[in-house]
């Protein structure tokens, strides 16, 4: 169950304990600048560790676990949405295909509107 937190902003759903740990719940659809879902269905988290904290990423479904190779990585393409370009950290070419690997340490480089207005 996620807790809201007061005065955060809109990209953190809240946080949560897991197993003892109180972690940060990242809404991926804010962080992307995406609207909220319409379709009534219940997101799930998908947890990280960066740098010795853990966070969970509130997405709408996992489609399959991949492991890449670094070597089939390329740059972001320029014509890649200006959202999501922000956050990639490249594409993989998969069966006719472009996937877009996020740069977790990007998704995570969240500013309160403080720090966005100094």
């Amino acid at each position: 169950r996620v807790t809201r937190v007061p005065l955060s902003s809109r990209e953190i759903a809240g946080v949560l304990n897991l197993r003892g740990r109180i972690v940060t719940v990242v809404d991926m659809r804010a962080r992307l600048g995406l609207p909220k879902p319409e379709d009534g269905k219940t997101a799930m988290a998908v947890g990280v560790d960066l740098r010795g904290e853990s966070y969970g990423l509130l997405i709408d479904q996992i489609g399959e676990v991949l492991r890449l190779s670094e070597d089939g990585k390329e740059e972001n393409p320029v014509n890649l949405d200006p959202r999501m370009a922000k956050l990639a950290g490249g594409v993989h070419r998969l069966d006719g295909q472009l996937m877009v690997v996020l740069d977790v340490d990007r998704v995570l480089e969240l500013k309160t509107e403080v720090q966005m207005a100094a």
